[in-house]
């Protein structure tokens, strides 16, 4: 019995020397344990130019960290990403790729395979990237770990499995949101016959109608209200429920919203986003849809 135990020892003892020596991954992790930061932050910078033809998609996943989407009157795709860890062996951790696809760009982090002792104290890196790109183009933001930022976009936008506050330009086409915590803003122009779903969002929701906008609004499954600072925009609200519906402009696309822990917030397009979403969670109350008359002048809860 105690060859047996001798070998077992003997056997992680040169394990965790082969990891020692190989990458560092327990010295780094046991001074993080103690509070050595000796190594101190460490970092790199990856920028990357590309060509994309009108309507193209830019698809950004798995990022731990802000993300970012200029969009201007340009041809010309920049992507800028800067990542930063306590140590060289936590970049390693995780692998940037930055590629282009047969219909668009992708960009994404991955992460590495890691050894036992690197799994149990390691530290992921975090992640910054921006883009600037065309405006006439499709954007999908799928699993980030951070506050997300766009411009306005001549195509569709889908944002989904993001936890961090959501600010989106105004979006044509159609629009997916969903999987979201935190506050989420959004910019509505046109709407083809896929219209908008916002689902599953754990803050509050700020919709930018823009005029001229055609479309029929309902929302189901609501812990908060919806209320409309549009003075010929509606809300009504089936009673007893959480079910609410909104006419605008001749009708038309659906948007629809379910499973919100939130107030919902309709104003015009030319308000800045973020001027009034929220991440503060606001206690719902039935007090929101009034009386056309009154709606004119009530001011949402943030």
């Amino acid at each position: 019995m105690k060859r047996v135990l001798i070998v077992v020892i003997l056997i992680v003892a040169a394990a965790t020397l082969g990891l020692w020596r190989s990458h560092g991954g327990v010295r780094a992790g046991l001074n993080r344990v103690v509070g050595d930061n000796s190594e101190g932050v460490t970092g790199d910078e990856t920028r990357k130019t590309f060509e994309l033809k009108s309507g193209a998609r830019i698809e950004v996943q798995g990022i731990n960290g802000r993300v970012e989407i200029q969009t201007s009157d340009t041809k010309t795709t920049e992507v800028y990403v800067k990542r930063t860890g306590d140590t060289p062996a936590s970049l390693r951790r995780r692998e940037l790729i930055i590629e282009q696809t047969a219909d668009g760009l992708l960009v994404r982090c991955k992460d590495n395979h890691q050894g036992f002792w690197d799994h149990l104290f390691g530290r992921n890196p975090k992640e910054e990237v921006t883009i600037k790109a065309p405006r006439q183009i499709a954007l999908a933001l799928k699993g980030i770990n951070g506050r997300v930022i766009t411009g306005d976009i001549d195509g569709t936008i889908e944002a989904k499995g993001i936890n961090g506050p959501v600010e989106l330009g105004q979006a044509t086409d159609f629009a997916e949101i969903g999987g979201i915590n935190g506050s989420v803003s959004v910019g509505l122009k046109q709407l083809r016959e896929r219209g908008a779903s916002i689902k599953g969002i754990n803050g509050n929701i700020e919709m930018r109608l823009a005029n001229g906008l055609n479309a029929d609004l309902t929302a189901r499954g609501m812990n908060g209200n919806v209320r409309s600072e549009i003075t010929e925009i509606v809300v009504n609200k089936d009673e007893p429920g959480s079910r609410y519906s909104a006419h605008i402009g001749s009708g038309g696309a659906p948007i629809t919203l379910s499973g919100i822990n939130g107030n919902v917030r309709l104003i015009r397009g030319d308000v800045p986003a973020s001027s009034a979403a929220s991440d503060k969670q606001v206690a719902p109350t039935d007090k929101a849809v009034k009386p056309a008359a009154e709606i004119k002048g009530d001011k949402g809860a943030q």
